[in-house]
């Protein structure tokens, strides 16, 4: 198998609010085993569809042996808060201060198509917090603040 190919900022599609998925069929199953070679080749812990230029609603993450593949998913419940640097595939060399909840509820649709909550905390929570921004077109860099932005555009001038 090959990697897919990663958008990278400020691609368009970066921006894009990606579409619920009706049913998880086996074009998603193999859209979302892709994604997760795709992931682990470019040494990421997690990966939405929008990332590869796709606007459905799918995402990919593994902490520590804990893989998750999800269509749909949504944030249910959060709590706690904390502030850590992130990274991200799409906006490569770049870390972010971000304020993110430490325990999360996501609910979505497994590889089989089934309901699932997962009920997590630490980077697993985190890591499924940065992917479901992806799904709302939301990136690392909308974090920045207004000093960061600045040197982060003239940075992106200049390569």
């Amino acid at each position: 198998m090959e990697p897919l190919e990663i958008n990278k900022y400020p691609d368009k599609i970066l921006r894009t609010r990606c579409l619920p998925v009706e049913k998880v069929t086996e074009e998603e199953k193999e859209l979302l085993d892709k994604m997760y070679f795709t992931m682990k080749h470019f040494c990421g812990i997690g990966l939405s569809d929008s990332q590869i230029g796709v606007s459905k609603k799918l995402i990919v993450a593994e902490v520590e042996n804990m893989t998750i593949k999800l269509a749909n998913p949504e944030i249910v419940d959060a709590g706690g808060s904390d502030k850590m640097a992130e990274g991200c595939l799409s906006v490569p060399g770049v870390t972010v201060d971000i304020k993110r909840a430490t325990d999360v509820t996501v609910k979505g649709l497994n590889e089989k198509g089934e309901t699932v909550e997962i009920i997590t905390k630490g980077l697993l929570a985190r890591v499924l917090q940065h992917e479901i921004d992806h799904l709302k077109g939301r990136i690392i860099v909308d974090y920045m603040n207004s000093l960061e932005r600045l040197k982060f555009k003239l940075n992106n001038r200049r390569n």
